[in-house]
Order: C-alpha cells, then sequence, then structure tokens
C-alpha cells in the first residue's frame, strides 16, 4: 500500500502541488489523470524519491519513505520514452538492473538468464531476446522497459505516461495488455495520463488532477458517472454546458425548466451540463421537460451519429449523439426541428 500524507512541492515560488492526499491499496492500479501541468509527474517522482516534497510524507507498506533514496525504495519506473540502452540487447536491457547490484545481492549467471527469459516471455518477447531496441517497434520497446523495471522486483510499479510516445492503436492495444499483465501479477503500480480513455480502461482507480489539486478519487465508474466538480465532468469526455439560474429547487435554461432538489433554498446562476450521449431524440414532441433545435449539421462516426443543433429559444449550439441506426430510423436532415431530452443533467452553481 501507498500512503500519501499533505504533500506540497512548489519550484521557484510557484506551488505545484497542495496538500495532496491519496492511498493506493496494496495490488491496486491507480491512474492520476490530467491535464499537461497540474502536478501529476511531479508527484509520481515524489513517490518514486526522485524529486522531494517541501511537505508531507510518502509510506510504503506503513513505512515512511522520506529517508530512502529512490534506489533503495524498491520501485521499479518505466518512462514515456523507454530510456532503453542502444548498445544493449533486449536480455542485456532487461538484465542491467540485476548485474549492477552489489555482489552479496546480486544473482548468479543462472538465475538473472532464468529470471530475464521469464520476463520476455511474461511480455511476449522472448522470441527477440537478442535484438537491439532499433530494430524493435515502439510499442515492444516499450513492453521491453516495464520487463526492465519488473526485473528488480520492485514492490511498486510507476509508468510516466507509458504509452504516450506511441501511436493510437499501438497505445490501445498495449494498455489492455497491461491490464491484463496487472491482473496476472497484481503488483501495486500508479500510472500518469492526460488521455482519459485510458484511465478508465486501465485503472482500479482514478485519481483526477487539476492545478496541482486532487479533484476526485473513484473507480473509473463513479468518477464518470458522478462527477463532483465541473472540471472533472469537462475533463471526462464530451459535454455540453447550458447556462441557466436557479429559484426555489427549480432550474430555468432558456425555455427548459427542471426541478433541482439537490439545490433547494439556492438562488444563483447555474450551469447544467449533459454528456453528448445522455440525449434522446425525436421528431416528436414527448410531453416531458425537453429542448426544441434545429439541425445545422450530422457527422457520422462509425456506429454513431453526431448531431450539430441549435437551441430555438436561445439560439445556442450544441451536439448530441445518438446510434447511426435511430439517425436513419428518423430520417433526419439538415434544417429539421428536432425535441431532444437530457436523460443525464448534472447541475452546478456557477462561482
Amino acid at each position: 500500500m501507498i500512503e500519501i500524507a499533505g504533500i506540497t512541492k512548489a519550484y521557484g515560488g510557484q506551488t505545484v502541488l497542495k496538500d495532496i492526499n491519496l492511498t493506493v491499496p496494496t495490488g491496486g492500479l491507480m491512474a492520476l489523470l490530467g491535464p499537461s501541468g497540474c502536478g501529476k509527474t511531479t508527484l509520481l517522482r515524489i513517490i518514486s524519491g526522485l524529486e522531494t516534497a517541501d511537505n508531507g510524507m510518502v509510506k510504503f507498506q506503513g513505512e515512511d519513505a522520506a529517508g530512502q533514496s529512490a534506489k533503495n525504495r524498491n520501485v521499479g519506473f518505466v518512462f514515456q520514452h523507454y530510456a532503453l540502452f542502444r548498445h544493449m540487447t533486449v536480455f542485456e536491457n532487461v538484465a542491467f538492473g540485476l548485474r549492477v547490484r552489489p555482489r552479496k545481492l546480486r544473482p548468479s549467471k543462472k538465475d538473472i538468464s532464468k529470471r530475464v527469459h521469464s520476463l520476455l516471455d511474461l511480455v511476449q518477447l522472448d522470441n527477440l531476446h537478442d535484438r537491439y531496441p532499433s530494430q524493435l517497434s515502439g510499442g515492444q520497446r516499450q513492453r521491453v522497459a516495464l520487463a526492465r523495471a519488473l526485473a528488480v522486483e520492485p514492490k511498486v510499479l510507476l509508468l510516466d505516461e507509458p504509452f504516450g510516445a506511441l501511436d493510437a492503436r499501438v497505445r490501445q492495444e498495449l494498455r489492455r495488455w497491461l491490464r491484463r499483465l496487472h491482473d496476472e501479477i497484481r503488483l501495486t503500480s500508479v500510472f500518469v495520463t492526460h488521455d482519459q480513455e485510458e484511465a478508465l480502461e486501465v485503472a482500479d482507480q482514478v485519481a483526477v488532477m487539476n492545478e496541482g489539486r486532487i479533484e476526485q478519487v473513484g473507480s473509473p465508474e463513479d468518477v464518470y458517472e458522478h462527477p463532483n466538480s465541473p472540471f472533472v465532468y469537462n475533463f471526462l469526455g464530451d459535454v455540453n454546458l447550458f447556462h441557466g439560474s436557479l429559484l426555489n429547487g427549480t432550474v430555468a435554461m432558456g425555455d427548459y425548466e427542471l426541478a433541482a432538489p439537490e439545490h433547494i433554498g439556492a438562488d444563483a446562476d447555474a450551469v447544467g451540463y449533459v454528456r453528448l450521449h445522455d440525449f434522446d431524440v425525436s421528431l416528436c414532441p414527448s410531453g416531458l421537460p425537453e429542448i426544441g433545435a434545429v439541425v445545422s449539421r450530422s457527422r457520422a462516426l462509425g456506429a454513431t451519429v453526431r448531431l450539430e443543433l441549435k437551441r430555438r429559444d436561445t439560439g445556442e449550439p450544441f451536439e448530441a449523439e445518438m446510434s447511426l441506426e435511430r439517425f436513419r430510423e428518423l430520417g433526419i436532415k439538415p434544417g429539421v426541428t428536432v425535441h431532444v431530452r437530457p436523460r443525464k443533467l448534472k447541475v452546478f452553481v456557477q462561482d
């Protein structure tokens, strides 16, 4: 288990981490998710010992790691750009961490060979053990880097944007592979990413970061389905914003009104958040609260269609997604008036 308590860090007077508190359970896979500059890589480097916090502590299995160097924390680190030794074969790269151990702790040549081949088999690259990094694809190099990190039998595995340098297709394949690998070895792991889909697909828990703070921590389903702030809602997927006002537990956004019992007593400006796929679109009124809109344009995106719409009451543009099958069934064309009902709308009081 990794426990992070009260971590703060500043560079040149600029605070990049602000009172970070986080727990990664033993055997868990935690994603640190957020935009560039939010502090997630700095936090990862503090966990590893490559950076020192100004305040706070990091504990591994209840033991304070403050007095331990990066080398003594027994952490495996995988970087975005592989950091493989170009003059060494795949086998030699993976064996490196074992061969440079002090003589008393260094395994025998036979044991090193056995462990390296076992790891290369685990990452499905044993047949390429005698090749050099330049002879491998980007995805293969990253798997070698992961095998090298695992060779020293770390207590914790840390990955910094591990697939960021790869193209979309390879990145998708590798993140599924990483999830399967983690299910097999169950090593306590933390990885940094700015890719929402990657975090939601791979991690057990997601910590969403913004401007040096943690906005929300939870399961992928929890942070996606129940965002606790406008930032989390905006960051996790495409979303529409509808501006309006709250009064007596009702939110009014143009002609569209909806009960908002969680805000009873509030008399303030508000913003409603709706994901693009959380709309029902029809050609006829349903009799329920809905938004009248004119179709400006439609775009087919594989099995779904994205509609660009313009509200009839306020003129504001917004977007909705629907299945290609439903789109064809309705025969929607540009210029047609449709009736759009949000299935799920989250209201936040505007600061």
